[in-house]
This record gives structure tokens, sequence and C-alpha cells, in this order.
């Protein structure tokens, strides 16, 4: 988990949402990533057993996902985010991608399998509670530096950080890859 990483594209996935909106999107990317982390804290390596899965297939599939996203808004950059109360919560972007795989991602789901098997179950569900109530605080606060900066530069910043995105989401394709070879 990487706020001063996961935050910017935050900002700019959230441009233009209300308040409200934002703090709902927050909560609900918060109760996810919690939710999701916990599963694999507690169930993780039978879940991946079961469906025959790895940490590099995680990588692929949330690559592609935030390579659609940033594709998306870089070119339709004008058009129009679901916000929580508009849509069903299970097409929100709290959910997919800023609750996954921004937030609770591969890498952060492999530190937790390591984790739990290192240190234990109480250690890492302490470090998984200090973390994400840092990032909720963080996606909370962040977007008033928005306020600040002006509209221009607001949309300035969504664009770098939507192309930015697709970097990320392309270095998890390859990785994923790399790591299947």
């Amino acid at each position: 988990m990487n706020l001063p990483g996961v935050l910017p594209i935050f900002m700019g996935l959230t441009d233009g949402m209300t308040v409200k909106a934002r703090r709902t999107l927050v909560f609900q990317a918060s109760s996810t990533a919690f939710a999701v982390a916990m599963l694999i804290l507690f169930a993780g390596d039978v879940i991946f057993q079961v469906l025959g899965i790895t940490v590099n297939d995680l990588r692929v599939g949330g690559g592609i996902i935030l390579l659609v996203l940033s594709i998306t808004d870089l070119i339709f950059g004008d058009f129009r985010r679901r916000a929580p109360e508009e849509s069903d919560e299970e097409s929100s972007i709290g959910i997919v991608p800023i609750g996954i795989p921004l937030t609770i991602g591969p890498a952060a789901i492999t530190t937790i399998l390591v984790s739990q098997q290192s240190f234990g179950y109480i250690p890492t569900s302490v470090s998984l509670f200090a973390n994400l109530s840092l990032i909720t605080i963080g996606f909370l606060f962040g977007p008033a530096l928005l306020l600040k900066l002006g509209k221009s530069a607001a949309k300035a910043v969504a664009k770098v950080t939507s192309l930015f995105l697709a970097a990320i989401a392309i270095a998890m394709i390859r990785v994923g890859i790399m790591g299947m070879l």
C-alpha cells in the first residue's frame, strides 16, 4: 500500500466529484480494501490453490483494468464518472480500481501472505489496519489540495496522473507476464 503513489491517481479519478460523492467513494474503497485484505490474510493460500491462480495472474488482470481506465480517461477525459449514489455500488470506481487493485493490489496481497507466514496474524492485522487508516485519511484530505491548485492545474494533474496510471498498468502486466514465464 503506497499512499504517495496512489493519492495522485485517486485525485485524478475523482476530479469533478462533489465532496459527498468523494467521501462515499473513500469509505467504499477503504472497506473494499479492508475486506479483501482480511480475506487474503485468513484464506489467501486456500483461495489461490482452489482457483488455481497466482499473484502474477492478479498482476496481469489488475494491469489490464488500470490500462483500460487510464486510456479511457486520456482519450475521453470529459466523460462523466459514476459517483456512488448515481449507480449501483457494484459498478462504482470505489471498488474497482480504487479499492482493488490500487489500494490492495498484487504487491499488497503478496506482502500480506508473506507477513502472515513470517510474523503471524496479529502483527499483520495491526499493520494492515494502520496502513489502511493512513490511506483513508490521505484520500479524505488529499483532494483539498486540488481546490488550492485551481481548475486548470487540477485537470493537468488528472491527465498526468492518467499517463502514470497507464505506465503503472503496463509495468504490472509486464512483471506478471515475466513471472509467468
